[in-house]
């Protein structure tokens, strides 16, 4: 799947609606909601995680991937030392990330980009995206309906 940066990922687009994520991959495998009531789509085959936010319409807002075929500029990401994606990252010009540390688990924020790597023992284990807002302050979506 590859990781499209302020867009999505694979047919994924920040903006869609529920039915259009279900065009897509079909039913998910488990579907709840969050404590503040967006609604959740788990994708095991895919180890994807969808996000539909309840106060913007459930729109797809966010993307949390853990599927070992994930690409960013064209380089497999799970699974890779943090070290190597950083470089990756750096050569092409995601170079400024804040560093926050849980348990044994760091992630690497770029809020230009609203991309987390979460890296345990030195290896990325999950990537996050998120939908990006704009100069005013709303969310830029991608999906246009």
């Amino acid at each position: 799947m590859k990781i499209n940066l302020k867009s999505g990922a694979g047919e994924l687009l920040f903006g869609m609606k529920e039915k259009d994520v279900k065009a897509v991959y079909g039913e998910p495998d488990r579907q709840f909601k969050d404590d503040d009531k967006n609604i959740i789509y788990l994708y095991n085959d895919k180890k994807l995680r969808l996000t539909f936010y309840q106060d913007e319409d459930f729109r797809l807002g966010y993307i949390i991937i853990s599927n070992p075929s994930s690409e960013l500029f064209g380089s497999k990401i799970i699974g890779e030392a943090w070290e190597k994606i950083e470089d990756l990252c750096n050569q092409n010009g995601i170079k400024d990330f804040e560093k926050e540390s849980f348990d044994t688990v760091d992630n690497y924020f770029n809020e230009d980009n609203w991309i987390i790597f979460n890296v345990e023992y030195d290896e990325v284990i999950k990537i996050e995206l998120g939908a990006i807002i704009n100069r005013d302050d709303e969310f830029d979506w991608k999906f246009k309906p």
